[in-house]
């Protein structure tokens, strides 16, 4: 016959046992709770990319320059009598002078000024033009 098991090694005991061990010793089950404090690290060159694209910079970074980039790229007469107001979901608000420069702006420049921008800024940033008066 051979000795008691201490000389044997132990056998590895599945998780599953040794949770249900330590859960009967607790008299608690815990088990969901330490799941939730287990730490899951990540390298941040696995996370920064994601939260970076999921911030828009680049978006905001264009449109924090609207008004800059309007008085570079387009005519100075224009820019005279119209300046930007504010840019909501694609829209960019224009504020105009004059009833005269409204319908100039509305019928003749809105094209080119349009895409005057989108040509700097991107098609995404500015996709439509109101002009108003104000």
């Amino acid at each position: 016959m051979r000795p008691p098991s201490s000389n044997r090694p132990r056998q590895a005991s599945s998780p599953r046992s040794r949770r249900q061990a330590i859960t009967e010793w607790r008299r608690i089950d815990l088990t969901e709770l330490e799941k939730a404090r287990e730490i899951r690290g990540r390298a941040v060159g696995d996370v920064l990319p994601r939260v970076l694209q999921g911030l828009n910079l680049e978006r905001k970074q264009a449109e924090s320059q609207i008004l800059e980039i309007w008085t570079q790229s387009l005519d100075p007469i224009i820019t005279a009598h119209a300046q930007p107001t504010g840019l909501v979901k694609g829209t960019l608000f224009i504020a105009v002078d004059s009833n005269v420069w409204l319908d100039e702006l509305n019928r003749y420049r809105r094209r080119e000024i349009l895409e005057r921008l989108q040509h700097v800024l991107g098609r995404q940033v500015v996709q439509r033009i109101s002009f108003r008066l104000g």
